[in-house]
């Protein structure tokens, strides 16, 4: 992804204040009003910008498996003709930025992603399907011996390995961000040479 140099605009400062507050509390624990107060405007002017908490919702899930996909698709067109293992090392780093940088949604997904609509939710299955497979292929041009089913249940695995982050919350329970992303990194590419392995 681009790296954005600009102010976030007031419809992302909303969007990230209301993916923490749903994070911490549940999306039923957070009012318009709470949203509104954490970027200065009042609840109701948070409707010139969104119908409601359902719509801050959707937005927020789908739109992180829409970056997601975009960005391997990204990560993949600028490695083009470069090894298998360099590939595969351009997905996990770009999965561990999200990971690290944006925990509140990993919380938020796991917790609320069925209070979507039906159409919402098949959306966000859709995209995740995408990018699991986009992840398979690179992982099995890398290790071809690895049958697919394998290889898709490794990338799964290694998902929940980075996306285990929101966990780690505790003072001093990870290391600088850099150290973290080296220790992840290193721990999913084991996480593949164990399931090639087998």
């Amino acid at each position: 992804m681009a790296t954005r140099t600009d102010a976030p605009t007031r419809r992302e400062q909303i969007l990230k204040e209301a993916a923490r507050l749903f994070a911490e509390r549940g999306f039923h624990g957070v009012g318009v009003d709470e949203i509104g107060a954490a970027v200065g405007i009042s609840g109701p002017g948070l409707y010139r910008h969104f119908a409601g908490k359902d719509a801050m919702l959707a937005e927020l899930l789908v739109g992180i498996s829409e970056s997601l996909l975009r960005g391997a698709k990204r990560r993949l067109e600028e490695v083009e003709g470069v090894a298998p293992g360099a590939v595969l090392d351009s997905l996990i780093e770009g999965h561990i930025d999200f990971a690290l940088d944006d925990r509140p949604l990993i919380t938020l997904h796991d917790r609320e992603l069925d209070r979507l609509r039906d159409a919402d939710r098949k959306l966000v299955r859709q995209l995740q399907r995408q990018y699991v497979e986009l992840w398979v292929g690179v992982v099995r041009r890398h290790y071809p011996d690895l049958a697919e089913p394998a290889a898709r249940s490794a990338v799964h695995s290694v998902f929940g390995l980075l996306n285990s982050t929101p966990h780690l919350t505790r003072p001093g329970s990870l290391p600088d961000r850099a150290g973290t992303a080296e220790l992840l990194h290193r721990m999913a590419r084991g996480a593949f040479a164990a399931a090639a392995r087998s």
